[in-house]
């Protein structure tokens, strides 16, 4: 069972945000362990807006392709390299070292608490 994390909020789409500013959003478990073994992310730019509910990257395994869909609006402050050079790091470390990007929020999208996210997907609150 994919681990779900009670400090954390999500969206629908399987993206999580913490609760620091600027706002550090990633995928969740549950995604990392549907999409298999990552090989590829493409991030916005830092500068970049984007939208809550809309693309903002994507994320390509050995099984499919995905997109990346921002919970909040805001603009990006930055991007982890580190998943960039090494999209593995999404399987190993979601919720930490496998972090995507940080936004300077001005509004936040549709969130779920940890407790309802795992609800609607067969995730364990840790």
């Amino acid at each position: 069972m994919s681990k779900v994390l009670a400090s954390l909020r999500y969206s629908a789409e399987h993206e999580w945000v913490d609760a620091s500013t600027p706002t550090k959003v990633g995928i969740t478990q549950v995604a990392a362990d549907a999409l298999g073994d990552v090989v590829y992310v493409d991030l916005p730019e830092v500068g970049d807006s984007i939208t809550a509910g809309e693309t903002c990257g994507e994320v390509e395994s050995t099984k499919s392709v995905s997109d990346l869909y921002a919970p909040v609006t805001g603009t990006i402050v930055a991007v982890n390299q580190d998943a960039i050079d090494n999209p593995a790091i999404l399987n190993e470390d979601p919720y930490g070292a496998g972090w995507l990007f940080t936004v300077e929020v001005t509004e936040e999208g549709p969130l779920l608490s940890a407790a309802d996210y795992a609800s609607a997907n067969g995730g364990d609150v840790a």
